[in-house]
């Protein structure tokens, strides 16, 4: 492999398929379903008696997906949508979630996944940027939906109660979340229809059948840009079906070592309105007949290390934060983590003492991966029939090519440091209505730019070492310092701020904000307030400077770098 010729990153000799495990092919073959509503269906017939998904105790097999996910989708047809529509998802991880996901899918309309802590503000934005003609809420963010609603032209809102798919114990959950925790804060949208008003009713309506093809939209997942314009990542049926055939061949090679399980159960910890649980988690474990374990919060760590002492895990997709968290959690000694065949680390960098101290706890290495909105999510993977800890991306997946590129777009040789691209049937078809931003990502050759710096070894791993882009990552969420400052700078106070990314021990990174007073009586709970109104948890600034001036360019642009530095 020394010998490969200097510019390997034309891909005309994939040399890294010397570093696949021998039960990896190198290609997927063609796609044996045309949409995701026809695997959804497919799998709900061969899996019927199985436990797809459970929650807070109440577990829900193939046989009820696909009754209650027929009721929501011949109630969505019955309101006059059409097909390609935009429906959005705002929820955390109840069963309600994939319930109305699948739903929208089979019913012929496009998902829109939304995260239920986002302010108004940024509420507002993604669903008029969407299109969205209906959105299904859980009542806990109803408040926020309540702000948006005459703005964004919303014809149906469909909100849910915690325990609306717990059976009788849904009673005592819905009692204690909305009086005991008080986590409900009070709203009111007249034109708001109830969660099991929705089923009722669409037990008595055909689910009509949609022609689909593969390269109709299937989810839009918002992303940020370099602008900090959030932007719809647009995923066909068929860049999330393949991407779906490709893990499932990388991971065969994860039962070369241990015994294949009659039934994969998954932990499913991340938010399944992100790419990385939303893939690995539900439509993987969907197609092949697995078990979700839906947690609503993980960060409560007692309640969740306590839910998996109740288990044996097969497949444990997380993010380095998590793992540490529970870690540090005294009674997670107790989890019996003797059938657990996969740590899967995605999101953020999983560092290396956390890994360490996993494997030396659990038994089981991290294994990770990367991927992006853009790519469905995965594009590269470690081999899952080792137990080393590589510290790399891994290898580009099957039918995926990774090229590292100069400023000009040109391959650079083994081992040079340049911007990662990535080609193959997992690519999105591109930004929903921003040609322009899609263009600015996408090569002539049809390479996607990851904004990630990074080099690829004689083996054909790739290693990160920065992003090009300003991005800051906050436990696996990117954070766009312009609409962090853009936010900061509507206050009167603010003559001018810029945010930067600085390393924290818990989120990997945190947002810094420096801010030059415009009013001298500006102080720090000014700032911190008037974000917290329009900035979500993550990205707002952990710590804050005030500065006299911020150092600038010759032309006048602010220089993060120098911040950081």
């Amino acid at each position: 492999m020394n010998e490969a010729p200097a510019q390997v990153s034309d891909n005309s000799e994939k040399f890294w398929l010397a570093s696949y495990p021998s039960s990896v092919p190198p290609e997927i073959p063609a796609l044996s379903y045309r949409s995701l509503g026809e695997l959804f269906e497919s799998c709900c017939v061969e899996y019927l008696p199985r436990v797809a998904f459970s929650s807070m105790g109440r577990e829900m097999t193939y046989r009820e997906l696909e009754v209650e996910t027929r009721k929501v989708g011949a109630w969505l047809q019955a309101q006059g949508l059409e097909k390609g529509d935009r429906v959005a998802v705002m929820m955390p991880n109840v069963l309600q979630n994939p319930v109305v996901t699948y739903a929208i899918l089979r019913a012929g309309f496009v998902v829109v996944n939304i995260n239920p802590l986002y302010t108004p503000r940024e509420l507002e934005h993604q669903l008029k940027d969407a299109g969205a003609k209906a959105i299904f809420v859980l009542e806990n963010f109803a408040h926020t939906v309540q702000q948006v609603a005459a703005e964004v032209g919303l014809r149906h809102i469909v909100v849910t109660a915690m325990g609306d798919m717990l059976g009788m114990k849904g009673h005592v959950v819905n009692l204690v979340v909305r009086k005991v925790k008080k986590l409900v804060p009070a709203w009111t949208i007249p034109s708001a229809i109830p969660f099991k008003k929705v089923l009722t009713e669409g037990s008595h309506l055909p689910l009509k059948p949609v022609d689909i093809d593969s390269n109709d939209v299937a989810f839009l997942q918002y992303t940020g840009g370099t602008t900090g314009v959030s932007k719809g990542a647009a995923l066909t049926h068929a860049n999330l079906i393949a991407n779906k055939m490709q893990i499932s061949m990388w991971l065969e090679a994860a039962f070369e070592n241990r015994p294949r399980p009659e039934v994969l159960t998954f932990v499913c910890a991340l938010p399944l309105y992100h790419i990385f649980a939303l893939t690995v988690n539900s439509l993987m474990g969907v197609a092949m007949g697995g078990h979700n374990i839906l947690i609503a919060n993980p960060r409560d760590i007692p309640a969740f290390v306590k839910e998996l002492q109740k288990h044996k895990v097969h497949v444990f997709p997380g993010l380095n934060t998590l793992f540490n968290a529970m870690m540090n959690n005294a009674d997670f000694g107790k989890i019996d983590f003797s059938s657990l065949i996969l740590a899967l680390g995605g999101g953020m960098a999983v560092q290396r003492p956390v890994a360490e101290r996993w494997q030396a706890l659990t038994g089981t290495a991290i294994t990770e991966g990367y991927g992006l909105s853009e790519t469905s999510p995965v594009a590269t993977a470690n081999r899952f029939d080792t137990q080393e800890f590589t510290g790399m991306i891994g290898l580009p997946l099957p039918s995926t090519e990774i090229s590292i590129r100069d400023e000009d777009g040109k391959p650079l040789p083994l081992g040079e440091v340049g911007e990662i691209c990535i080609r193959g049937p997992q690519v999105m078809a591109g930004y929903w209505q921003r040609p322009d931003e899609t263009a600015k990502v996408m090569t002539e050759d049809g390479f996607f730019r990851s904004g990630d710096m990074g080099y690829m070894d004689e083996r054909g791993y790739t290693k990160i070492v920065d992003r090009k882009k300003d991005m800051i990552l906050v436990s696996g969420f990117n954070v766009y310092p312009n609409e962090v400052e853009e936010v900061a700078a509507m206050h009167p106070g603010v003559l001018e701020c810029a945010a930067v990314g600085v390393p924290d021990p818990h989120s990997g990174e945190a947002v810094k904000l420096f801010v030059v007073k415009k009013d001298p009586a500006l102080t720090e709970h000014d700032v911190r307030e008037h974000c917290a109104a329009n900035l979500t948890g993550y990205k707002r600034p952990r710590m804050i400077e005030f500065r006299n001036e911020l150092p600038k360019s010759n032309v006048g642009k602010i220089l993060r770098r120098e911040l950081r530095g």
